[in-house]
């Protein structure tokens, strides 16, 4: 899969908003959109959650189908459903060869995002997408394991919210990572990389 260019790390950052930092990043977003653009890195790994249903998930239950996988926040205004939505998009164009793929997202606001309110915010995109949410511990460990960036920050009113990078990764049947679409691609882009990891009808 093609890398995005440099430019990508702005593309990259999705910032809710006038902010203040309230906890310092483990790693910066330009140390980790520098391992994910020149593979310096293993990409992916286990993980153990929760999803919208409340039942234990790790990654070992998506074996079998393309994955792709994305991490945000329900209360995102604007990158996290606009990428949603075209993962949804690109499902509904696939048709029946879409159930090879399975759509994930994962919360980086366990503390609001709970199972409960993931089961309402998941089917408003796609009926197939699945929710992730779990401690803050095991979602810090998925997030470190697909180099996200993300860190809660203040607002000036008062309350908080998330800064983060946006890619949606796409791993193989095995649990492999292939590569990442950066924020903002189209379904027809997705498309063009997903089609020759189908199996032949």
């Amino acid at each position: 899969m093609r890398r995005p260019i440099a430019a990508a790390l702005l593309l990259g950052l999705a910032v809710t908003g006038p902010a203040r930092a309230q906890e310092p990043p483990r790693r910066s977003a330009a140390e980790l959109m520098d391992v994910l653009m020149w593979n310096r890195e293993p990409v992916g790994g286990p993980f153990a959650l929760v999803d919208q249903d409340g039942r234990p998930r790790t990654e070992a239950d998506f074996h079998g189908k393309l994955l792709m996988l994305t991490f945000g926040f329900t209360a995102c205004p604007d990158v996290c459903p606009t990428d949603l939505m075209e993962i949804a998009r690109a499902l509904t164009l696939l048709g029946e060869a879409g159930e090879e793929v399975q759509p994930v997202f994962v919360t980086l606001d366990p503390a609001r995002d709970t199972p409960a309110l993931l089961a309402e915010f998941v089917p408003s995109f796609h009926p197939r997408l699945i929710g992730l949410t779990g401690s803050e511990a095991a979602i810090r460990r998925a997030a470190e394991a697909y180099k996200v960036f993300y860190r809660r920050v203040g607002q000036e009113n008062g309350g908080d919210t998330i800064e983060h990078s946006a890619f949606v990764y796409l791993i193989d049947r095995e649990g492999g990572y292939l590569g990442f679409f950066p924020p903002g691609t189209s379904a027809e882009r997705m498309l063009t990389i997903i089609r020759p990891h189908l199996r032949a009808r």
